[in-house]
């Protein structure tokens, strides 16, 4: 192969890959998903949820976050774009906890109003601070409702098992608990636990993206290897050209 057959290679087959990692971002960011500090169960969490865009190109002027069941409270993250208020409801019957004291009520909503409306081609994240259930395999939805100044988006859809939550048209973020996380003889967790539950519980597009930066990452790498081919055959064409 020429030098010039393999640069048009190597052009096409960067171009090519550069449209599916931007195709594929896309489909990432098109929902409101979550993204968790941490899964390990009977933890502390900071969840993030991501605002990619509005409702049919018309600015988001709220967002409620219900929680599930199994968290009984959340502490909203302050972000000066928006106000944050609980909203709570009356339980059934009394809850006992871990400790042995009982609650008769929980927050069921954390809902964040726009102090000016997120327009359709910005996004904002929303953190929430929640004490995770001892319970390692359950995955927690959160339906979320987005309001626009022109009609509403529900992302409540729960995929069933084994079903993929991205084949879903507007699927409910969400996140697995995970084994809590072994220790050192320190106290100190273990870095590899907490990578490897960050990866495997994360259903939102942060792991998308993840892995599309890494196929990117992989496209230069072969490209910046064939522009040195490249050089190389020049400068050894030259040296023989000297002879």
């Amino acid at each position: 192969m020429n030098s010039s057959t393999l640069r048009r290679t190597l052009t096409t087959a960067a171009a090519g890959t550069a449209a599916l990692i931007l195709a594929g971002a896309g489909a990432a960011s098109a929902h409101v998903g979550v993204t968790p500090d941490k899964t390990s169960a009977n933890s502390y969490a900071l969840l993030t949820f991501a605002i990619p865009h509005g409702c049919e190109e018309s600015a988001t002027t709220k967002v409620a976050i219900s929680l599930p069941a199994e968290l009984n409270d959340a502490q909203p993250t302050v972000n000066p774009n928006w106000t944050a208020e609980k909203v709570t409801e009356q339980l059934a019957e009394p809850k006992k906890l871990a400790d042995g004291s009982s609650i008769t009520k929980r927050t069921s909503q954390i809902v964040y109003t726009a102090k000016t409306p997120l327009a359709h081609e910005l996004r904002d994240t929303l953190v929430l601070s929640v004490k995770l259930p001892d319970a390692a395999g359950t995955t927690l939805n959160f339906p979320t409702l987005q309001t626009c100044e022109s009609g509403q988006t529900d992302w409540s859809e729960i995929a069933k098992d084994g079903q993929d939550p991205h084949s879903l048209k507007a699927p409910a973020p969400s996140i697995t608990i995970t084994e809590a996380a072994a220790s050192d003889g320190n106290g100190a967790t273990a870095a590899a636990a907490t990578h490897t539950e960050q990866a495997a519980s994360v259903t939102d597009s942060g792991a998308d993206a993840r892995s599309w930066a890494g196929l990117g990452a992989g496209v230069a790498g072969l490209v910046l290897g064939g522009l040195a081919l490249l050089r190389s055959g020049a400068r050894r064409k030259a040296a023989d050209s000297t002879k």
